[in-house]
């Protein structure tokens, strides 16, 4: 068994490493200085300025995603049939689909069905150059799946059976088909601190700066690039 979680675990930041290379991997850098083109029909990403000013990318940085990304998806956008496709990859061992659509809607900010070099670059930085409260405000939000601003009991099961689901082997037979939700009543009932039924982000913000082992999840994607 202790195998079988180091092997997720090299699974997971082997695919916190791929969101990057995916959109860098075919690239050559001496020909970062061309600048961003693309037709009227397709996406038009903002001004490397302004995104520049918006994550913790460099303008050169900022042209290497984006040749990459153009070069992955000409659109401009990643729908999500092509994002559970690239996730499910990474866990073969079982069904990534679920967990990869929560994450999909994350990253969609605007909620428009597509993931377009903004969001993407934008959740990237935060991912693995955010500081710990923009990290658990991204959480928060994968966490809140109808964006309501609170995460209910209900909206927490769903999101940690999407991730037995896709542990598959890891946890499969071994686990009872209701350790999910034992799990939740316990993460639910300490991070609810009020008792009103649902987490805020201030209660979860504060639950997880004061639990030793998020913290350290915290640090998984910081020396990915």
């Amino acid at each position: 068994m202790s195998s079988c979680r180091k092997r997720c675990k090299r699974e997971i930041l082997k695919f916190a490493q791929y969101l990057f290379r995916f959109i860098t991997g075919t690239l050559n850098a001496d020909s970062v200085e061309d600048e961003l083109e693309l037709s009227a029909a397709r996406h038009r990403p903002e001004a490397l300025e302004q995104l520049e000013a918006q994550t913790r990318f460099s303008r050169k940085e900022l042209q290497i995603l984006y040749r990459g990304f153009k070069n992955e998806c000409p659109s401009g956008v990643v729908n999500e049939d092509t994002f559970k496709e690239i996730y499910s990859q990474f866990f073969p061992q079982g069904d990534a689909s679920t967990y990869a659509h929560f994450l999909f809607d994350a990253f969609d900010t605007d909620h428009n069905g597509s993931v377009s070099f903004e969001d993407f670059v934008m959740g990237l930085s935060i991912l693995l150059r955010g500081t710990v409260q923009e990290k658990l405000n991204w959480a928060f939000n994968l966490y809140d799946i109808n964006k309501d601003g609170y995460i209910t009991k209900e909206e927490m099961l769903d999101i940690i059976k999407s991730i037995y689901d896709m542990m598959g082997k890891c946890t499969y037979p071994t686990l009872k088909e209701e350790t999910p939700r034992q799990h939740v009543e316990i993460f639910f009932q300490k991070m609810d601190k009020n008792r009103d039924g649902v987490v805020t982000i201030d209660e979860f913000i504060d639950c997880c700066q004061n639990d030793e082992n998020i913290m350290k999840s915290m640090q998984l994607f910081e020396n990915v690039i």
